[in-house]
């Protein structure tokens, strides 16, 4: 951890070099998600509800699953542009220094740009919570909690299998998109207003049902059956990292150096 806050101090430093440019880039970070939950608004002050969801439900999935977003996007950046190491040979470096792979590459690169985002994101997850209709306990902020760092460890394993896979195609795969900026939008609704197979796929293999669905319907008080278990159900997304590492440590094994 003193390596990976040292990472973050050098980057830190870099970037506030050009601080016009930084607070600017900040700045608009913050207003992109902005517009679209303007148009979150607009559509439930033209419809009043999107199948038995008010707007503050769904403001609170929007607020927690973009926060997920922010954080991983700032931290896990180092995946996401992951390509480059591999494309300038730089990737031969990290191999042959004595620290894991994992905790280098996650230090190449961050994004405090992202800030403006989490910022954003955090105004709105706080006026939802202001403002639903629930009875708030000590369990169930702890699981609002576990909803935010699982939604964080879901992005940065799908960061991680899209980083992964340059060691076969070079380049990163724009695939990644689908479930990462995808998964992000979908993910701002509840997953049960879209058909089942999508709901399903989203739940078993990329849980993003078990980050914003199945637990906020324990924290609303919908839960069918044991609420324990729609609780715990954040634990899937923070054990999604697991098999991602796994294909990690493989794709290493079989790198290829350049030679040079």
């Amino acid at each position: 951890m003193k390596l990976f806050i040292k990472y973050l101090l050098i980057l830190f430093k870099s970037q506030m070099q050009y601080r016009t440019s930084f607070l600017l880039l900040t700045f608009g970070q913050f207003f992109i998600p902005f517009s679209v939950f303007a148009g979150l608004y607009f559509l439930f002050e033209r419809f009043g509800q999107l199948k038995g969801w008010d707007f503050y439900e769904v403001a609170l999935c929007f607020g927690i699953i973009h926060m997920a977003f922010a954080i991983s996007e700032c931290l896990a950046r180092g995946f996401d542009s992951f390509s480059i190491l591999i494309v300038n040979g730089d990737f031969d470096r990290l191999l042959v220094r004595p620290r894991s792979t994992v905790l280098q590459v996650l230090g190449s690169k961050f994004e405090f740009t992202r800030f403006g985002r989490l910022l954003q994101s955090s105004l709105v997850l706080g006026w939802a919570v202001g403002n639903i209709n629930v009875d708030w306990t000590v369990i169930k902020i702890v699981t609002l909690c576990l909803m935010i760092a699982s939604g964080v460890f879901v992005f940065t394993g799908i960061f991680m299998l899209a980083a992964a896979m340059c060691f076969w195609t070079i380049q990163g795969l724009e695939i990644a998109s689908i479930f990462t900026d995808g998964g992000r939008e979908m993910a701002q609704y509840p997953l049960n207003i879209y058909q089942k197979w999508v709901t399903r796929f989203f739940t078993f293999v990329i849980p993003f049902g078990c980050v914003n669905y199945l637990p906020l319907l324990y924290i609303l008080g919908r839960a069918e059956g044991s609420s324990t278990l729609y609780m715990l159900t954040p634990i899937a997304g923070l054990l999604f990292i697991v098999p991602c590492l796994l294909v990690w440590r493989f794709g290493v094994r079989h790198y290829r150096s350049t030679g040079s």
